[in-house]
């Protein structure tokens, strides 16, 4: 026969301690109202306190032991389910089902299969659909650190506030679908892209006066409604502004000039008479310059790589379209 203490051990070997996975072995209640009888507990204790039921069960046998921790794993699967369903139904009721849809069979999708899903504003021409960055087709917006001119000749940030025109737009009907047309030469997905009520998103940001036809790949097919714009004075057309293209050029252009500057020439500007700092401002956009003296020129970095320069006269600065740093 095999003695108590043997069946025990051999016992205490199939249970787990629920709580850190250590072995159990039979412990004896000191105190309590339980004193005197025995339970299961943790090997590890103190530092680790875990029994199995409470001192009121004299055997808690391996049997009930994989019982209750099968009802404990199915408690928390059960809560999963639940929390999944939840956010399931929180994102019908905002985006609407086809976004769902979208969000759970994208990675099915070939990468030039139409996208459906809440979109993410990179710029006035640029979005972002689960993941996937999309240049509306046939269309350019300013450039988010470009600024126009309003019709008194004050400077605005012109691509910030279409970006944030089309935000506001999309927010209104989600969720955008876009419609593959190709890939740009920065990877870029090109699309015709519409709200959920159908709307081209295109012809909303050219009507707005927030973006331009750029004949060059649309073939003209918003100049109509660009013509509206500049007839109503819609956004940019309200007074005078470079076309996105243009302006990204005349960038490049300024950016390749600087670096044909050998260093030693380089140094002689910044440190000879073309001491003059141009600085774009990081909140406004504004071109300000600053010129030995002022209170902010010895702590003003120039960053060329930004389209930043040196010059070497107030003139030649105002001429560029920099102006001059108040104090």
């Amino acid at each position: 026969m095999n003695s108590p203490d043997g069946n025990r051990r051999r016992s205490d070997r199939q249970i787990q301690c629920p709580k850190c996975g250590a072995r159990m072995r039979m412990r004896t209640a000191k105190r309590g109202r339980y004193t005197g009888r025995e339970f299961w507990g943790c090997t590890r204790y103190p530092a680790c306190n875990g029994i199995v039921g409470s001192a009121s069960e004299t055997i808690v046998s391996p049997f009930r032991m994989a019982r209750r921790l099968k009802r404990r794993s199915f408690k928390m699967a059960r809560g999963i389910v639940v929390s999944v369903i939840v956010l399931a139904g929180l994102s019908v009721l905002i985006d609407g089902v086809p976004s769902l849809i979208a969000e759970t069979e994208y990675l099915a999708k070939d990468p030039g299969d139409a996208l459906v899903g809440r979109a993410t504003v990179i710029d006035g021409d640029t979005i972002e659909i689960l993941g996937q960055r999309v240049r509306f087709n046939g269309i350019d917006a300013p450039e988010s650190d470009q600024t126009c001119a309003l019709g008194n000749g004050s400077k605005y940030r012109c691509g910030q506030k279409s970006a944030m025109f089309l935000s506001t737009y999309l927010a209104a009907s989600r969720p955008t679908s876009c419609n593959f047309v190709e890939w740009d030469r920065y990877g870029r997905y090109v699309g015709d892209c519409y709200r959920a009520d159908g709307e081209s998103v295109a012809i909303a940001l050219v009507r707005a006066g927030h973006a331009v036809d750029w004949p060059r790949y649309s073939n003209g097919a918003y100049a109509q409604y660009q013509a509206e714009a500049k007839s109503g004075k819609q956004g940019m057309w309200q007074g005078a502004f470079v076309m996105p293209w243009d302006y990204r050029a005349q960038k490049r252009s300024n950016q390749r000039a600087e670096r044909r500057v050998d260093p030693a020439n380089r140094a002689e500007r910044q440190s000879g008479s073309c001491n003059i700092k141009g600085n774009i401002s990081v909140s406004s956009g504004a071109r300000i310059y600053h010129v030995p003296g002022q209170e902010f020129y010895d702590q003003t970095q120039i960053n060329t790589s930004k389209g930043e320069r040196w010059f070497c006269s107030e003139a030649e600065a105002r001429a560029a379209g920099w102006r001059r740093a108040r104090r």
